[in-house]
């Protein structure tokens, strides 16, 4: 048994040290990364970046998203403001006062790209976005501010107080209640 370890323990140091051998004198293929790059596929999935300008706040990127990285919130627009409209003519209805991506949880699956009809989500070729921590992997999209939103909030719930007590209120009827 003993002799048995000791045969063993020379026959893979014998097989390790011929792989290294037979790689000693190939080419390397190693690139000196910062100054030399590897040329990426065309199709290459990396960073998403949302063009806010065309985003309606449709939520579907949000509903595909596998892993739940992408989190927006949105406020309607009121009867009398004007949003504009996207790049490709699409009317612009809702407020889109978060979107925010994480990409610490991104699988970078591109399922988020396909179902938004404005095309305002895409996947960049830039791969070069590591930090030291983690919580600036939470790209933060939207354009405004607290005192915006806040605003925003308290006009909708004032239009949505004034919505219901425009309301007629609904006729009782004392014999459906027997």
């Amino acid at each position: 048994m003993y002799f048995k370890n000791i045969y063993e323990a020379v026959w893979t140091i014998l097989i390790g040290m011929g792989v290294t051998f037979r790689h000693l004198f190939t080419r390397s293929v190693t690139l000196q990364y910062p100054h030399e790059r590897d040329v990426l596929p065309e199709r290459s999935r990396q960073k998403l970046h949302v063009n806010i300008d065309d985003c309606i706040g449709c939520l579907q990127c949000e509903r595909a998203c596998p892993v739940s990285c992408i989190s927006i919130e949105t406020i309607k627009a009121g009867k009398d403001e004007d949003l504009g409209a996207t790049s490709n003519g699409q009317k612009k209805r809702l407020h889109v006062t978060k979107f925010n991506i994480d990409m610490a949880k991104c699988c970078y699956c591109a399922d988020c790209v396909f179902p938004c009809p404005t095309e305002c989500i895409t996947m960049t070729p830039d791969f070069e976005f590591a930090t030291y921590d983690r919580k600036d992997l939470m790209f933060r999209f939207s354009t405004y501010t607290r005192e915006q939103v806040k605003t925003l909030k308290l006009r909708e719930a004032e239009e949505r107080k004034a919505k219901e007590s425009a309301r007629p209120a609904a006729p009782k009827n004392p014999e459906s209640s027997n």
